[in-house]
């Protein structure tokens, strides 16, 4: 009886421990997901601002009198694009010379709120191992 009784019990510790070990195996995974997630997005903001800030620039160098800049596509980094970054511009005015991407505001205020600019910005990674796909999307208001 005694010998039955011990190896029911060596039975459950074994059981209980290799339970243990596949919960913590499987933490740790989701644990590194998480990790290469977090990297993934937080550099996908700091492009997405950093295209913003390209894309005023931009928008300070050209002459806007005879057309606008509607459409900002680049790839980060040159040589080896992983990350895609599209800027889709609406000029919001009136009298601009944009055609498609323009919002007519009939109702500005002031004449210095003539020609803003809101900017879609969009970041996305495509995973090469697994196709998984994330975005970031980030849309400002400016005034180049």
């Amino acid at each position: 009886m005694r010998r039955g009784f011990t190896l029911l019990s060596a039975i459950f510790l074994m059981v209980l421990v290799a339970t243990l070990m596949v919960l913590s195996f499987s933490l740790s995974t989701q644990t590194a997901k998480q990790t290469g997630d977090i990297y993934l997005r937080e550099q996908g903001q700091l492009l997405a601002r950093s295209a913003t800030e390209f894309a005023l620039l931009a928008i300070s160098g050209h002459d806007n009198s005879i057309n606008c800049i509607e459409q900002i596509n680049m790839q980060y980094p040159q040589g080896a694009p992983v990350f895609d970054i599209n800027l889709s511009l609406y000029y919001i005015g009136n009298g601009l010379p944009c055609s498609a991407n323009h919002l007519l505001a009939n109702a500005i205020a002031t004449d210095e709120s003539n020609g803003s600019v809101l900017i879609d910005t969009i970041v996305s990674y495509t995973d090469p191992g697994t196709n998984e796909q994330v975005k970031f999307h980030r849309r400002t208001i400016q005034k180049p």
